[in-house]
């Protein structure tokens, strides 16, 4: 069978649809644009989506941290490869966060990175940043920030892990749920392409997917919260730990916690976590943080 990748056009959107086709020992690549699509992050799938629904390719892939909490209706997540470093990677002046120059600016469009990077260090400048690695990187080259926070997950994929200073602890910088994994996607009833990818699901990283997707939407988040969750399973004894981070975007108020259990039941820990978060005021937070978004825009 011959098959068909949908993916978008963008640098790193490539180099990940390139390692799904390796994986598969080979595949076209479909491109496909999200030119026009409206919203937030969640526009990134869409297109990929409308190709899969329009019959133009068998696959999808998608970082699974755009992902929006419902799938669409006619597609079914089929497989969760092996996941990448999810953490944090600072990019810029400095050895660790306490090492970071005293007020210097941070470039990153992320709610969540700014909020925890300002509850860390209150005397961090955050700005806006916006556009693909490539756009951030020469901008950071240029001057207009002394640091910049991104994705390790992406920085390797690119083939630019030497770019990173260090990767910044998930204790201090809770990653977003799902960073580092990739999801494919395929058609209801195509049972062709589902069988083709079967073959590439690693059963830790779909367990901590299905955990951190679990706590997102019972805390009726978006993918632009301010909020980080982090699953990880210790390959030795299948326990399951996932943290979590919801905090205002300036820094000022915040909650952590955790649970742990075993990791045959993801779900339910994440259900778990989420009401202990709802229980201690996160709700509040979140719906704070939306109100300091739509002022911002």
């Amino acid at each position: 069978m011959s098959l068909r990748i949908a993916t978008r056009g963008s640098g790193l959107a490539l180099a990940q649809a390139g390692q799904v086709a390796e994986m598969l020992g080979g595949a076209e690549l479909v491109e496909v644009s999200s030119d026009g699509e409206p919203g937030d992050k969640a526009r990134f799938v869409r297109g990929v989506e409308r190709a899969l629904l329009d019959g133009e390719a068998e696959i999808g892939v998608h970082s699974a941290k755009d992902l929006p909490g419902e799938l669409t209706e006619g597609l079914t997540l089929a497989a969760v490869p092996p996941r990448e470093d999810p953490r944090d990677a600072w990019v810029g002046a400095g050895a660790s966060l306490d090492d970071v120059p005293e007020g210097a600016r941070v470039g990153t469009a992320s709610l969540r990175r700014r909020a925890q990077l300002l509850a860390a260090r209150p005397d961090l400048e955050v700005g806006e940043l916006h556009g693909n690695v490539d756009t951030r990187l020469r901008k950071l080259a240029e001057g207009e920030f002394d640091a910049i926070v991104l994705a390790v997950a992406g920085l390797r994929r690119l083939g630019r892990a030497e770019e990173v200073a260090f990767p910044i602890p998930t204790e201090a910088m809770t990653p977003a749920a799902g960073q580092g994994s990739l999801v494919l996607q395929v058609r209801d009833g195509d049972e062709a392409a589902l069988a083709a990818v079967e073959g590439l699901v690693d059963a830790p990283a779909l367990r901590e997917l299905t955990a951190e997707r679990a706590a997102v939407a019972l805390l009726g988040a978006t993918c632009n919260s301010p909020l980080g969750v982090h699953a990880s399973i210790d390959p030795r004894s299948s326990q399951m730990r996932i943290d979590a981070f919801v905090g205002l975007p300036d820094g000022g108020e915040w909650l952590r916690d955790s649970v742990a259990g075993d990791g045959a039941e993801p779900t339910l820990l994440g259900a778990e976590l989420a009401k202990r978060l709802l229980d201690t005021g996160a709700r509040d937070l979140l719906d704070r943080a939306e109100t300091w978004s739509s002022r911002r825009v």
